[in-house]
C-alpha cells in the first residue's frame, strides 16, 4: 500500500469535493469568470514588464505559498523577492508570458482551483514553459493566489 503524504491527501480530498458539487451553476460561473480575469490580469501586467502588477494577483500575507522544482517560498515578501531575482536580476528578462489550457474549478463560494500551461516567449527564442495549479481564495479586494504550484 503506497504512503500518501498530508499534501497528497488533502489535495485528493479538494478534488474529490469538487467532483462532489456537481456540474457548475450560474454563480460558478461568475466566479470562474472572475478568476479568469485575475490571470488574463496578470498575463497583461508581465508583458508590459509590470512584475508589481502581476503579484497584485497574490495573497500580500504570510501564508502565500510558491512551489516550483525542489524549493518551496513561504510568504509574500519570500515570492515577491523570488521573482525579481529570476526574472529581473541584472542580464535576466522576463519575456513575454501566455497561459493555455486554463481549467478553473470553483470549489466553493470563496474557494478556487485554476490550472494550466504557462510559457515564456525571451528575446532569444526560447521558449521555457510547464504546468501550473494555483488554490485561489476570495478575499475583500478579490480573488488571490494563496498557492501556486509551477513546474518548468
Amino acid at each position: 500500500m503506497p504512503i500518501l503524504r498530508p499534501t497528497t491527501v488533502w489535495f485528493a480530498a479538494v478534488l474529490a469535493l469538487a467532483a462532489l458539487r456537481g456540474g457548475p451553476g450560474r454563480a460558478d460561473d461568475d466566479e470562474a469568470a472572475a478568476v479568469r480575469r485575475l490571470l488574463d490580469a496578470q498575463v497583461e501586467c508581465w508583458n508590459r514588464k509590470d512584475l508589481d502588477g502581476f503579484l497584485d494577483g497574490y495573497e500580500r500575507g504570510p501564508g502565500v505559498v510558491f512551489q516550483s522544482g525542489a524549493e518551496r517560498f513561504e510568504g509574500f515578501d519570500a515570492l515577491r523577492s523570488r521573482y525579481r531575482k529570476t526574472y529581473q536580476a541584472e542580464g535576466r528578462e522576463m519575456g513575454r508570458l501566455a497561459f493555455s489550457g486554463l481549467d478553473v474549478v470553483v470549489l466553493g463560494p470563496d474557494a478556487a482551483l485554476a490550472r494550466g500551461r504557462w510559457q515564456l516567449l525571451m528575446s532569444d527564442g526560447k521558449r521555457p514553459g510547464g504546468l501550473f495549479t494555483l488554490i485561489l481564495r476570495k478575499l475583500p479586494e478579490g480573488w488571490r493566489i494563496i498557492h501556486d504550484h509551477t513546474s518548468s
